[in-house]
């Protein structure tokens, strides 16, 4: 394997190279130019990284953020880093051939998840480039006679603010609620189409509460409309059964890193008949028929191709497997804590992703406190701001419900201790916040909270 012989090959150099003494390694970090060195450091009592002390490193239950590269796709990568490392687009000698092969490999081995042809797949940096495309190249195309587009309350942010980039462009949009569970309402869709509608955007699976919309039925109404029909399915790919004709989807982003895949590279179906127009978004060597310019990164795509072979053949086996490790760490927490709740649909839902909010705690102490797993109270994209998540707020959940949310992401390295461990840890926390709020202490009493008149002084 050439990870085992890389692996090799820097064992022996470690060997080789003597190690600089403390002065010199605190001279050299003295001396760096980087902004920031976030390199963490292990001591007798453990790690500190960025004012956190923890014992080891902490459990990884943070998927929908991204997930771990699977060691198979690592292993198909290696060899274009080292050997094959010619420009897909060199068309002159055999560097060039063999990276342009495997790149069309992993094109159909991307199709075949989807059920689409190769020909129609598009090699962008990730699923935000591909939404950005998406959104603003179709109507950009179709200016003259659409002007209206139809989304969700609940989508991505980067769907949300190519949405607002199109308003101040002086286009309509128009953002469908959605009901408690997280799903949209099909009438209320089909309600909001207008003559000038130029497309519809609708998540698959919801990044942070994982609800899955109703896609095929929402691919009806846009084939009787005749109107394109867009879905990040960046957290579906792999996930859940995906067939771009049953779902009638004129356009689709994927992503590479949410499906055990590398960073940095990610995928937008463009379907051929009906064709769909796009104003490319980026200009240069006219790559990828046109639409994104740029060197394919033959390493980063031929790793998105190997991962989505090896989701096609376990797909089945890692949705059981996450659908038994979900209800373990659900009964785990429901056994001793009261007032959990499950955020979004219970049976429409991808089992992987369980976001669940506990009464009478504050989400970001929670957070603080779980400092051995990692896990998150949002979108990674937006989780650094203390609102609470825009998600839950268009589900109708309370303010102060919406800021104790956690979500937990199961996937396919998941392992029954770690979900243990998990349970273990969230209840231990949960507990002792609890013990320190006299809110929980007066609802323990009976006491109606929300119709206490608290008065000011």
């Amino acid at each position: 394997m050439a990870s085992k012989l890389l692996a090799s090959t820097l064992r022996q150099t470690l060997t080789l190279t003597p190690k600089p003494t403390s002065t010199a390694s605190h001279l050299a970090r003295a001396l760096s130019t980087a902004a920031a060195v976030a390199e963490p450091y292990e001591d007798t009592d453990g790690i500190s990284m960025k004012g956190v002390k923890i014992s080891g490193r902490p459990l990884y239950l943070d998927m929908q953020a991204t997930s771990p590269v699977d060691p198979r796709v690592v292993d198909a990568m290696l060899p274009y880093y080292l050997t094959r490392y010619g420009n897909p687009h060199s068309r002159t000698h055999m560097y060039g051939w063999e990276s342009d092969s495997a790149v069309e490999t992993a094109r159909a081995q991307i199709a075949d998840l989807i059920g689409a042809s190769p020909k129609e797949i598009i090699f962008t940096s990730g699923a935000t480039e591909c939404n950005n495309i998406s959104v603003k190249g179709v109507m950009h195309f179709y200016k003259d006679k659409k002007r209206h587009v139809i989304t969700t309350q609940t989508e991505h942010k980067c769907v949300l603010d190519s949405c607002r980039h199109l308003q101040q462009e002086g286009f309509d949009v128009t953002y469908l609620p959605v009901k408690s569970d997280g799903l949209i309402d099909l009438d209320e869709l089909r309600d909001a189409i207008r003559p000038d509608t130029g497309l519809v955007s609708v998540m698959a699976v919801n990044n942070e509460i994982g609800v899955i919309q109703p896609m095929e039925e929402i691919g009806e109404i846009c084939k009787e409309f005749k109107i394109p029909f867009h879905t990040d399915a960046a957290q579906a790919l792999g996930k859940i059964p995906i067939e771009v004709d049953k779902w009638n989807v004129s356009l689709m982003s994927l992503s590479g890193h949410k499906v055990y895949g590398p960073k940095g590279v990610g995928a937008l179906y463009m379907r051929r008949r009906p064709r769909i127009r796009v104003e490319p978004q980026m200009n240069g060597g006219g790559q990828e028929r046109g639409i994104r310019s740029g060197t394919v990164p033959t390493p980063l795509v031929v790793g998105f191709g190997a991962a989505c072979e090896i989701a096609k053949k376990e797909m089945e086996y890692d949705q059981k497997r996450i659908t038994e490790l979900q209800e373990r760490m659900l009964n785990g927490i429901r056994e001793k804590l009261d007032f959990v709740v499950v955020n979004g649909s219970t049976e429409r839902r991808y089992p992987g992703n369980l976001n669940l909010s506990f009464a009478y705690v504050e989400g970001e102490s929670l957070l603080m406190g779980l400092k051995e797993v990692a896990v998150s109270s949002g979108s990674a994209c937006t989780s650094a701001s203390l609102e609470p998540s825009y998600v839950l707020r268009a589900l109708g959940v309370d303010e102060d419900m919406a800021h104790t949310s956690i979500r937990f992401g199961i996937g396919r390295f998941t392992t029954e201790a770690e979900i243990d461990r998990a349970v273990q840890l969230t209840v231990q926390q949960v507990k002792k916040l609890r013990d320190m709020s006299p809110l929980y202490e007066m609802v323990k009493d009976g006491i109606d909270i929300k119709n206490i008149q608290w008065s000011q002084h």
